[in-house]
């Protein structure tokens, strides 16, 4: 008996993941793929071409408006769909037009700004923010730092699977690793509630988890800054908190500390069943968990941070 033809969307997250993509790939392409779809009344894109293609980029840019670098995400993510999902070669897709994009100026706070805006900040969010000012990682690679990557011995940060997929070493601030101990402390007693639950296993990359069966429970494999809810699919979300932090404490300055972060705001949430912790993601789908055994249901909460 012939096994049914995987939908569009489930070719294209299965493609996504064999070249492994970042999880903001195709998050990113299958919304764009779905948009085109659904423009052009649910038609299947192997009956569309260059004029519907140009259609949708045109309405984007002229209707919606959107910047030349989402006009640009748009023509890569239907660039993807027709050459790596559905194996067509069309050569007027690679004639399209690129949107040209503008020069910025980024915005640079002075050290009495980022003094102001970091002692409007406590609590878990106060420590990240610290943390990616003294050590310049990104958001994502605060919110999936391990417990194992972080030495106080030699005041190093080893990210993992950074952009790029590269791993590097960044420094470990002098100043805020007396706080980050505490909060690991804190993080241990959590996860030993967790373990004590049934609870306790984090997601681990690629096939660690058949390799090493018992490195999900353990203490160096845990994040460091756990959520505070359980989720379902540890492959959806977005940032965690940290973001809406800034902006609100920001805002109590002087000069507002626009384009600081772009990131859209998220919750944090983690795994309803007996199985994974993530980090600090948002929930966007309560599909069944590829990496758990069974389902659960969501359950949103929101840790507020304070000013």
């Amino acid at each position: 008996m012939d096994r049914p033809q995987p939908r569009l969307l489930d070719q294209l997250r299965d493609r996504i993941r064999l070249k492994h993509y970042s999880i903001r790939t195709e998050q990113a392409y299958s919304d764009w793929v779905r948009r085109f779809v659904l423009f052009h009344g649910k038609r299947h894109p192997r009956e569309l071409g260059q004029v519907e293609v140009e259609a949708f980029l045109t309405h984007l840019a002229v209707e919606g408006r959107v910047a030349a670098s989402t006009q640009n995400q748009a023509k890569s993510a239907l660039l993807f769909l027709y050459k790596e999902v559905l194996g067509v070669e069309l050569p007027w897709l690679d004639g399209i037009e690129t949107a040209k994009r503008p020069a910025r100026l980024p915005v640079v706070l002075t050290r009495e700004e980022v003094r102001s805006v970091l002692a409007r900040t406590s609590g878990t969010p106060g420590l990240i923010l610290r943390l990616l000012y003294g050590s310049g990682l990104r958001i994502m690679e605060a919110l999936r730092l391990r417990v194992k990557d972080v030495d106080f011995a030699r005041r190093e940060i080893v990210v993992r699977d950074g952009k790029g997929a590269r791993d590097r070493v960044t420094m470990l601030p002098a100043g805020i690793a007396p706080a980050l101990r505490g909060h690991l402390v804190r993080v241990r007693e959590l996860h030993a509630e967790d373990l004590a639950a049934g609870f306790g296993a984090v997601h681990l990359p690629f096939a660690l988890a058949r390799k090493y069966p018992n490195a999900a429970r353990e203490w160096a494999w845990q994040y460091v800054f756990p959520s505070l809810a359980r989720s379902v699919d540890p492959r959806s979300g977005r940032c965690g908190d940290i973001t809406p932090a800034i902006r609100r404490c920001s805002a109590r300055c002087e000069r507002p500390c626009a384009g600081a972060a772009s990131p859209s705001p998220p919750r944090r949430t983690r795994c309803a069943t007996p199985s994974r912790r993530t980090c600090s993601r948002t929930a966007t789908t309560s599909a069944r968990c590829r990496s758990c055994s069974g389902t659960g249901t969501w359950r949103r909460r929101r840790s507020t941070p304070t000013c």
